[in-house]
């Protein structure tokens, strides 16, 4: 391949389909990551996570010759940094990633590169890496488009969505709000909604913490129901007939690599102000801990009453439904806090979508129902109702599969 006309700085959930996204609309992209196992399965046109459609987009370009990978970057007009953003202690973002991809591209860039972060990241970073930047290389002042563009897709539908999804990008000035604007619109049918830097990445966090704050209510509905002996399923269900209401699913707690962690980028840096997003995301973790009290009562009772030790199906692992995907996942935690807190019972670990787990020994949805005493449902995967009421056996269901 020629040298490259957009450098990917990370090649994980979205930087990968994103990179591939690219190199589809035959554009020159060399995706960069530090993993040589994720370099060398790109390069070979293969793929390291489960996306539908993705396989095929990367096998396409790779022998086309419009995506490679490597451990380091090379020079080219547009780089985007799309690395994690963890946590550091007491639930604080960790932009250091961000900063390392920086520091990476500083001896590459030139005048009028294009520079974006899509990490979601705490407010005032893209400012901070311009800072960094210039700061390192005075000599660009004002010659670099500087720029965020948070991503807004679903696992499971990621390649759909980057293309067909609305995308709010923003500038450190407006020169490069056009630039970025200029650069999306190449690959992106969805509108394209300016605005500058801090105010995009306000919304990427806004909009996740909407959801985890809808979610909470659903969730704390749930609790109030079970102690009020009323199916919540049938409340929202008969609550959300009135045309102006409409309250979410509860579940086993909120996963994933947005919903259960961008409020805290909000929360570290606004604690008074933020009340109502912090405790929201004290709900959702607490309906975790709650589900895995449940079992651990349920399991007290049943051996009680049948003087043996009961045999424990939990059904799933992922954090939504249909899904692979572990991150951050209710249900992974409370298999981890059932199972730390067993008393010799015999479990059963269901999650159809993987193959293999390093940590749980997995066991087929069917096996695991017929063999079962008790049959948690921690996560509502489309298998799962398939499956008979049985009144032989005791149900807990904390997903709302069969509502």
């Amino acid at each position: 391949m020629k040298n490259p006309e957009v450098v990917m700085i990370g090649l994980g959930y979205i930087g990968l389909p994103t990179a591939a996204l690219i190199a589809k609309g035959k554009t020159r992209v060399l995706g960069v990551d530090i993993n040589p196992q994720v370099v060398e399965t790109v390069n070979q046109g293969k793929i390291h996570i489960a996306e539908p459609e993705l396989d095929a987009v990367v096998a396409d370009a790779v022998r086309d010759g419009f995506l490679r990978a490597a451990t380091q970057a090379s020079e080219a007009g547009a780089y985007l940094v799309v690395v994690p953003t963890p946590f550091k202690d007491k639930n604080e973002p960790d932009i250091s990633f961000v900063e390392a991809a920086t520091r990476s591209l500083l001896p590459l860039l030139k005048d009028g590169d294009l520079y974006i972060i899509e990490s979601t990241s705490p407010i005032g970073t893209t400012e901070k890496m311009a800072e960094l930047i210039y700061g390192e290389r005075p000599d660009l002042k004002g010659k670099l488009h500087i720029a965020y563009c948070p991503e807004r897709v679903l696992p499971g539908n990621v390649m759909h969505e980057l293309v067909h999804n609305d995308r709010v990008i923003g500038g450190i000035d407006k020169a490069s709000t056009e630039r970025a604007l200029a650069f999306y619109s190449k690959y992106v049918k969805g509108e394209l909604h300016p605005t500058n830097a801090r105010t995009a990445e306000m919304c990427k966090l806004v909009e996740n913490s909407s959801r985890d704050v809808q979610i909470a209510f659903a969730n704390e509905l749930s609790l109030i129901c079970d102690k009020a002996d009323i199916d919540v399923w049938e409340l929202i269900n008969l609550a959300n007939k009135h045309p102006r209401v409409n309250i979410l699913r509860p579940g086993s707690g909120v996963g994933g690599h947005c919903i259960a962690v961008d409020p805290y980028f909000i929360v570290s840096d606004y604690p008074m102000e933020s009340k109502i997003i912090g405790t929201a995301r004290e709900v959702n973790n607490y309906k975790s801990f709650w589900c895995a009290e449940k079992i651990k009562n349920a399991s007290m009772k049943f051996e009680l009453e049948h003087g043996r030790k009961p045999k424990i199906a939990l059904m799933g692992l992922a954090f939504k439904p249909n899904i692979d995907d572990l991150r951050e996942s209710p249900a992974k935690y409370i298999v981890q806090k059932v199972l730390q807190n067993s008393n010799n019972e015999d479990f059963y670990i269901v999650e159809p979508n993987i193959e293999e787990h390093k940590v749980f020994k997995l066991t087929n949805y069917k096996t695991a129902f017929d063999a079962a005493d008790i049959v948690v449902y921690l996560v509502a995967h489309r298998e799962f109702s398939e499956l008979p009421a049985a009144n032989d056996k005791i149900i807990l269901d904390f997903a709302g599969t069969k509502n």
